[in-house]
């Protein structure tokens, strides 16, 4: 694949993770796997690579400066992330690419089934709410 194929999937993943924080495992796998015919775990690889730059550093900026954006969770998450990385990355390896291929198809399925049916006032006040001990960053 050319430079400009991973250009484009880097582009349109960086669009995305804008508009809904989403981005390695929803878009880039999923391109990297049926675009650029990489094996699961080399696309798990390969998006995990790309995400190790601050990637988010713009977009979450753009957040911070009108005030959505909790930094105590997000460094929080990011701890989680550090650790959890490594666990998932030596079990995916244990899969082969078939197994991890569907197992990542449910979870995007359930994922889809429970933002498709939530229902509009379940979670209306939970982003503006700040967690309970984790200060919000708000300029």
């Amino acid at each position: 694949m050319g430079w400009m194929v991973f250009l484009l999937i880097g582009l349109g993943a960086g669009v995305l993770s804008g508009l809904f924080g989403i981005g390695g495992g929803v878009v880039i796998v999923p391109a990297l796997i049926f675009i650029a015919k990489m094996q699961p775990q080399t696309a798990t690889g390969t998006s995990l690579t790309a995400l190790l730059l601050p990637v988010g550093a713009v977009g979450a900026w753009e957040y911070y400066r009108t005030g959505n954006l909790n930094l105590g969770a997000g460094l929080c998450i990011a701890a989680g992330l550090f650790v959890g990385a490594g666990i998932g990355a030596r079990f995916s390896l244990q899969l082969a690419p078939a197994v991890l291929r569907r197992a990542f198809a449910v979870f995007l399925a359930l994922i889809a089934a429970r933002m498709w049916f939530a229902g509009d006032g379940d979670h209306a006040n939970a982003a503006s709410t700040p967690s309970a001990g984790i200060p919000t960053a708000n300029p």
